[in-house]
């Protein structure tokens, strides 16, 4: 039994899970799961008992047993144990001292992160305040390599996002060139579906990589369909450069999504050997705060801890990008614009500290009390932090998936404000369209007819 006494109320916790939960900032997901603090006080108490627990308690006692659930083996697997040692006997709060020390390095945040399970990683974030997370996720670029590489220090990427609501050719096309010309995906050109069969991603793949070649853009295509829609349609000699799943931080949810170790090796294996990018890292992953409360799958930990968890799956098959989409959900999961940007913040360092080229969709949905001004707070912290990309919609409005993410002018604003640049290939290409001079857009950007 964990204890805290705090203004002469005793709260005693039964378990790590229960610590880590109720040191969760507030987050409507937790509350309907019944997992979270009663009240700020509680909360307090827990992040105290929190603070003094050592990394060893914490690895000793996962969240879901290692036996009976396979993302608990992954992320365990893929410890190393020379590493972890060392630091077993640091308490959470040490960790986050450390973590936030003047003098430790990129370097050293990466080395000590392999020593680190996702449980540990959720710990120290329940200690950190908002400035503390922009800070630390400064300090932690992580870079991959598919076409283009992503990482690098004063680059910012874009997925450029043309969805369609009937997956109509012109219309997808005209949304790409928009988005092209305004110096949007060099992460990837990344299509949602509406017609999930192998015929129609496997068109949009074609068409896809066929405006790349005729247009000699140095990025990625990918049509965000189930992986293993996009394994048949890349066995049929469909053109993939990068490969999309969605994931969870339980079996049970990725049970749900229809996805599994075993599949994901399998996807790895074959764009090895048939994807179309140069690689080495040629797989993209979706991830998001509430997805394990709404499938009822969260087990009983709280959905922050959870999105850990589905870092550390993530990071074993190396991926070029991962991004989060909190908001995507609705109310249930995150209440509030305040929710919303506590957990993009959380989410960044979270899976910076993974290893992970980590990207963020500050997204809401028009039933959450959030608005436009709360999607641009969030943007701007987390562009501040070190975010690796965002997406890139038309108007900002996805007319297809009927959710709100950042624009094609959002983009654009970010790199301007924070005199950030597209990817090192991307930018040239852009300079040689003559979108871009010297970082900065020109006359043409939003310019169609470049295209004729």
């Amino acid at each position: 039994m964990f204890k805290c006494t705090l203004k002469n109320v005793n709260y005693q916790f039964g378990s790590i899970r229960e610590i880590l939960a109720k040191a969760s900032e507030e987050k409507s997901g937790d509350k309907m799961a019944g997992i979270a603090a009663q009240s700020y006080l509680e909360r307090m108490a827990a992040k105290v008992v929190l603070s003094e627990l050592t990394l060893k308690d914490i690895f000793e006692n996962p969240v879901i047993p290692y036996e009976k659930d396979e993302v608990t083996r992954i992320i365990y697997d893929d410890i190393n144990q020379f590493i972890y040692k060392e630091i077993a006997n640091w308490t959470v709060g040490e960790l986050r001292e450390y973590i936030l020390a003047h003098q430790t390095t990129t370097s050293d945040l990466f080395r000590i992160s392999r020593g680190l399970t996702s449980e540990m990683i959720s710990g120290v974030v329940k200690l950190m305040s908002s400035i503390d997370l922009v800070i630390a996720s400064q300090k932690i670029r992580p870079t991959a390599h598919c076409n283009t590489t992503i990482g690098e220090a004063g680059r910012l990427a874009f997925r450029c996002q043309p969805n369609h609501p009937t997956d109509n050719p012109e219309g997808i096309l005209a949304s790409l060139k928009e988005g092209l010309s305004f110096g949007s995906g060099d992460a990837v050109i990344g299509v949602n579906p509406n017609n999930d069969s192998v015929e129609s991603v496997s068109r949009i793949l074609h068409m896809t990589h066929d405006f790349m070649q005729k247009w000699q853009i140095p990025t990625q295509n990918c049509v965000l369909a189930h992986i293993t829609t996009q394994m048949k349609a890349l066995k049929n000699g469909a053109p993939i450069a990068l490969m999309f799943q969605s994931l969870a931080g339980t079996q049970a949810a990725n049970d749900d999504f229809g996805v599994s170790k075993e599949i994901i090796d399998e996807a790895y294996d074959l764009m090895a050997k048939y994807g179309t990018s140069t690689g080495p890292n040629q797989l993209y992953f979706e991830t998001g705060q509430g997805s394990e409360v709404s499938l009822d799958a969260h087990l009983g930990v709280d959905m922050q801890t959870l999105e850990a968890r589905t870092y550390g799956y993530a990071r074993h098959w190396k991926p070029f990008m991962v991004n989060n989409v909190s908001g995507f959900i609705g109310p249930e999961t995150l209440y509030d614009g305040k929710q919303v940007i506590r957990a993009d913040l959380e989410d960044l360092f979270m899976g910076k500290l993974h290893g992970i080229p980590m990207g963020i969709a500050p997204t809401y949905t028009n039933h959450m009390q959030a608005d436009q001004n709360d999607q641009e707070i969030a943007g701007m912290l987390t562009a501040l932090a070190g975010a690796n990309f965002y997406m890139g919609v038309p108007g900002g409005d996805d007319v297809m998936l009927s959710y709100q993410d950042t624009s094609y002018h959002d983009d654009a604003s970010l790199r301007e404000m924070l005199g950030l640049r597209p990817l090192r290939e991307f930018e040239i290409w852009l300079e040689k369209m003559g979108i871009m001079k010297d970082g900065r857009l020109t006359e043409k950007a939003g310019d169609l007819s470049i295209f004729k």
